[in-house]
């Protein structure tokens, strides 16, 4: 067994059990929602802000915690991302265990999403699964069967796994091994930010999935408005 802290202990210093998963086995896997952006574009936090009736970080939770567990949320502790645990783990948000759910600090400050990627993947490690299923917290149309399809893709050689549609590479919806966490550390010590110098570097395949729209996310209002209108 294995401790995370979630935020809500954060003052009492109790600790949550979290179940450890051991050996090759990855019928059970992570996930790690990055939630750690600034919103400069949208104008405010996106982890708050409504999808259907429900905060974008809990719709993301519920639907990865269908498929994961523990789901780790990773982001800044004055971030909306880190109250939306909270609400989360108190409220018992419809779909959602909370008992999956939990608080990774990204304290590595200007590293962007990799700096984040090596706390999640590293916390994933920790709570003993081989394997992490990451997204972002902008991508309220994402489906269980993108982390089912991507499984597909999965060897025992590979380090990432991630979703590719007809344009690009899409690095924040991957499943990525837990021990690559020491590798892309180097690479942000080394000065690297993007999320593509991770996979450039990892034994890396990429997999074209069957619903392009999973992958959406949203950095804009008319992003946000324009799903709103014609969702899918």
């Amino acid at each position: 067994m294995m401790s995370i802290l979630p935020p809500s202990c954060a003052a009492s210093r109790t600790l949550v059990t979290v179940t450890q998963h051991t050996g090759s086995d990855t019928s059970v896997i992570a996930a790690l929602v990055l939630a750690g952006g600034r919103s400069r574009r949208m104008g405010s936090d996106k982890a708050a802000l409504d999808w259907e009736g429900e905060p974008m970080l809990a719709r993301v939770v519920r639907v990865v915690s269908q498929r994961c567990d523990p789901v780790l949320v990773v982001a800044g502790e004055t971030s909306a991302a880190f109250r939306g645990v909270d609400d989360i783990r108190d409220r018992a948000a419809p779909g959602i265990d909370s008992s999956k759910v939990h608080w990774v600090t990204d304290e590595q400050e200007g590293t962007g999403p990799l700096g984040g990627l090596v706390a999640g993947l590293s916390a994933a490690a920790a709570a003993g699964a081989e394997y992490a299923f990451v997204c972002a917290t902008d991508m309220p149309l994402i489906a269980p069967e993108l982390i089912d399809e991507l499984r597909l893709g999965m060897t025992g050689s590979t380090q990432a796994v991630i979703a590719r549609d007809a344009q690009r590479d899409h690095p924040m919806a991957g499943i990525y091994r837990t021990d690559a966490a020491a590798q892309i550390a180097d690479l942000v010590a080394s000065g690297e930010r993007r999320m593509l110098g991770a996979i450039e570097a990892l034994n890396t395949h990429r997999v074209g999935v069957s619903e392009p729209d999973w992958l959406v996310n949203v950095n804009a209002p008319e992003d946000l408005h324009r799903l709103r209108v014609s969702p899918g």
